[in-house]
């Protein structure tokens, strides 16, 4: 991607899969596909303990975070994880997983982060294993 155009790149790419058949969006814009659905529905809140599989990408495919081959999920104070994690992750149920598109602004926004460029969407496939 030339470097010039990628924030609209970012922002075309979210357009676009906005149009998609299973795409859902939520009010502050983060997209979302279901991808397993448990249908019991314990949910978080940011103060809660999440523990997760999660799978971290580039709208190219770079991969940029992977803990899903370790043999345990990861657990995080919602609340100190980004906006677009915390949207995604208070609405879905314990043993759902989702894949997730984040919009820069409630991603990283105009901040570079360890292989991430600014402007970048993060797509994520999130699984919430439990809720602490």
């Amino acid at each position: 991607m030339a470097k010039g155009n990628y924030k609209e790149q970012n922002i075309e790419f979210l357009k676009q899969k906005a149009t998609e058949e299973g795409v859902h969006k939520t009010a502050q814009g983060v997209l979302y596909e279901v991808l397993k659905s448990t249908g019991s529905c314990k949910k978080a809140t940011v103060r809660n303990i999440v523990s997760v599989y999660y799978k971290g990408m580039l709208i190219n495919g770079n991969v940029f975070d992977d803990n899903t081959e370790q043999g345990y999920p990861d657990a995080f104070r919602l609340a100190d994880l980004i906006t677009g994690w915390q949207i995604a992750l208070t609405q879905m149920c314990e043993g759902d997983k989702w894949r997730i598109y984040v919009p820069a602004e409630v991603g990283y926004g105009a901040m570079s982060v360890a292989g991430i460029p600014k402007h970048s969407t993060l797509v994520f496939e999130i699984e919430l294993v439990k809720v602490s």
